[in-house]
């Protein structure tokens, strides 16, 4: 076996899985009412964006050779239903114009959720008993679906956990003329604890003795994660995400085996810090876990990447 490891360019030659520019999606946070952008603490080297700096970061990015970006607005108009991002000219209208605009021939993904536009930061509504309204919330994932569209996006990323989102989501863009869009769904999200940084990053942290675990997955279920990506294939979803990454890698790899959509994976925020304080401790070659976190995600199967370290990784691409 030797033979085949014995000097670099052999180890090129029969090297079974490859990162390509194709494969990254970009993360960035965009912050109304700010005046400029405002490093992350616990995300080492990312910081939220303003309205104007995101546009040339998204076409810096480009340039940089990326090809997809996924965007998260940070609202400073929030309410009990989330309501800027289901009009125009609200921030998730603005920003997806704005990105459209900087980078044209980039992949605007769109991510559609409530969390970053309620003021308590769940998911959708709450009914009478505190619990997210799962029937009211996709008639507003309707109208935030079509007010992303019209505002240009090119993909639409529900992340939520809604049952039935993807059918509404779908039948509203039918409905309203843009057939041509695909729907990336959040298929098998979990409730983990790797979520953190994004939730301080996103103003999107949920009140003392508060989660999300009656909407998201048990990480201890990975037959109900499947269930859950079956579902939504049937109901119309043109790809399935699974979130979080490197400790759900049988989740995708398993997911692999029974679709042929093609598969996205989130390397979240905790996964992100992880390495860089890791690094920065001296435990670990923070290069070579980046390259060695995103290649175990193609080995399982992932079609697609979204990570915040895309800008980093696609600077080591051959």
């Amino acid at each position: 076996m030797r033979r085949l490891r014995c000097s670099k360019t052999m180890r090129d030659l029969v090297r079974e899985t490859r990162l390509h520019a194709s494969d990254l999606i970009y993360p960035i946070f965009i912050e109304e009412s700010i005046d400029a952008p405002t490093p992350i603490a616990s995300m080492p080297g990312v910081s939220r964006q303003t309205e104007r700096s995101a546009g040339s970061v998204l076409a810096e990015a480009r340039r940089e050779g990326l090809r997809a970006a996924i965007l998260f607005g940070v609202s400073h108009h929030k309410d009990g239903t989330g309501s800027d991002s289901m009009k125009p000219g609200g921030l998730l209208s603005r920003m997806v114009e704005r990105a459209k605009d900087a980078a044209p021939d980039m992949l605007i993904i769109a991510d559609l959720c409530f969390c970053e536009y309620t003021d308590h930061g769940h998911c959708g509504p709450l009914d009478a008993r505190g619990n997210v309204d799962n029937d009211a919330t996709l008639d507003n994932l309707r109208r935030q679906a079509v007010v992303a569209a019209e505002a240009g996006a090119d993909v639409l990323a529900p992340s939520g956990m809604m049952d039935g989102m993807v059918a509404a989501i779908r039948g509203a863009l039918d409905e309203s003329g843009f057939e041509h869009i695909p729907v990336l769904s959040y298929a098998s999200k979990f409730a983990s604890g790797f979520y953190g940084p994004f939730r301080e990053a996103a103003g999107c942290s949920l009140g003392k003795g508060s989660d999300r675990k009656t909407y998201q997955l048990d990480p201890a279920n990975a037959r109900q994660a499947l269930r859950e990506a079956a579902l939504d294939e049937t109901e119309g979803a043109d790809m399935l995400m699974v979130k979080p990454g490197l400790p759900y890698l049988d989740i995708l790899a398993r997911l692999r085996a029974t679709t042929d959509l093609p598969l996205c994976v989130y390397q979240v925020s905790g996964e992100y810090a992880m390495i860089k304080f890791a690094a920065q401790a001296g435990a670990i070659d923070e290069r070579a876990a980046m390259t060695e976190s995103l290649l175990a995600f193609r080995r399982a199967g992932a079609d697609m990447i979204v990570s915040y370290y895309a800008r980093e990784a696609i600077k080591l691409i051959d």
